[in-house]
């Protein structure tokens, strides 16, 4: 059956964290005049990384309520801070974190993203965006020039629905009146962006930004958008 809608996850897929998640928090704390060395926060990095995917694992349900999505971030960075001798304020300034990830300018648009959009549209594709994401979402997209291209936009946090449940892929679905097998979810995250798709019929294509990571055989696997229209034309 011929595709109608395209769908897109948001981080590491749409959007990169600028200039990086290191980064910011290097600013965040040296702001509070906790100097620390790039470095020393990159090692960090992979730590805060599994906290993240622990939490994912034992309870993806927080992804549905704004305080809880809020407070997993900031016990990931609280956890940086603790890593990196600070006690007393690691809340404070981990909270300090999370705020900064709500301004358009803390994001950049992958350089593929908004000529793929507008490939896509010139295709009568129809556009959307299904995110595990806190409220901020549409006002980051808006910001960086993605909403005005796009259809319909479901956060978690907005309709109470997360990927991978079956629901808020159908619920894009019902909102651009395509069946899922007429539309194609295009993520990073092989739990939550792939077996939520495939478990309703969607079309799933993973995109890997890093091009390192192994891909699992079965969704049809890019490294960039340039080939985008090229994958959903053989499916």
């Amino acid at each position: 059956m011929r595709l109608k809608a395209v769908f897109f996850d948001v981080g590491n897929t749409l959007l990169a964290p600028f200039p990086s998640v290191s980064e910011v928090c290097r600013q965040v704390l040296a702001e509070a005049g906790h100097v620390h060395d790039l470095s020393a926060i990159d090692a960090l990095m992979p730590l805060v990384d599994e906290y993240y995917e622990d939490r994912y694992r034992a309870d993806d349900t927080f992804w549905t309520d704004e305080e809880e999505t809020s407070s997993v971030w900031v016990g990931m960075y609280s956890l940086m801070c603790r890593r990196l001798g600070i006690e007393e304020d690691a809340a404070l300034l981990a909270r300090r974190v999370y705020d900064e990830f709500g301004k358009p300018d803390r994001w950049s648009v992958y350089a593929d993203v908004l000529p793929a959009l507008d490939r896509l549209r010139a295709l009568d594709m129809r556009l959307g965006i299904i995110s595990n994401w806190d409220r901020r979402l549409v006002g980051l997209l808006d910001a960086l020039g993605i909403r005005e291209r796009v259809d319909v936009i479901l956060s978690s946090a907005e309709v109470g629905l997360r990927k991978p449940d079956p629901r808020i892929f159908e619920l894009a679905c019902e909102r651009l009146e395509v069946a899922p097998d007429e539309a194609a979810h295009v993520g990073d995250h092989h739990y939550s962006d792939i077996l939520g798709a495939r478990a309703v019929g969607m079309t799933p294509v993973l995109v890997d930004r890093s091009g390192r990571v192994a891909l699992p055989i079965g969704p049809i696997p890019i490294t960039d958008f340039d080939s985008l229209e090229r994958v959903l034309e053989l499916s």
